[in-house]
């Protein structure tokens, strides 16, 4: 059975830093898609995510959050830009980041800053496909994130490599919830 609800992910793993990118201009669409800069999920998705954090601190790494659960109307200005659904799934309340069960993420260093990857969040050129080459750099830090994170109980999207979602996703069905209601004060 699976813990439904939501959660913070901060409350599984303090350590998590949380960057919402659509919360900010700092994406590719250029505004702001959403008014909130708590990252939340399944209360048994985020401990998995928590869980996933702790392991890849005893490795020297944390994890950066970039999008947790996504409200669909979020999901629709999305489409809206790319409506491609390669690279931005259709809005669906029932499915990936709108039912709270998907992450997208990268690593840090303990202090913070991103280690290298085969490319940024949310490039659409190719660069994202999981078997893009990479160099022996960008190989090994793809190999740390993706042992820690399928270990925890995830599965990473083909096209994205920053993409996991909790392999128990179809357990949970759609759920509303308001990040803001999870704000630590």
């Amino acid at each position: 059975m699976v813990e439904d609800g939501y959660m913070n992910i901060q409350d599984a793993d303090p350590d998590i830093i949380v960057d919402l990118k659509y919360a900010t201009t700092d994406n590719f669409t250029g505004r702001v898609i959403y008014d909130f800069t708590t990252a939340i999920a399944r209360t048994g998705t985020a401990k998995k995510l928590g869980k996933a954090a702790k392991a890849l601190k005893q490795q020297g790494y944390r994890i950066k959050v970039w999008d947790a659960y996504r409200p669909t109307e979020a999901q629709e200005k999305l489409f809206e830009v790319v409506s491609n659904p390669i690279w931005v799934a259709e809005p669906d309340p029932n499915y990936s980041h709108q039912k709270g069960v998907t992450f997208d993420l990268t690593l840090t260093d303990l202090e913070g800053k991103e280690i290298e990857m085969q490319s940024g969040f949310d490039d659409f050129t190719g660069k994202a496909v999981r078997d893009y080459p990479r160099t022996p750099t960008q190989e090994k830090n793809f190999q740390t994130l993706v042992k820690a994170m399928t270990d925890a109980g995830f599965v990473g999207y083909e096209n994205e490599w920053w993409d996991y979602r909790d392999n128990e996703m179809d357990q949970y069905g759609p759920l509303d919830a308001n990040p803001n209601d999870y704000a630590h004060s």
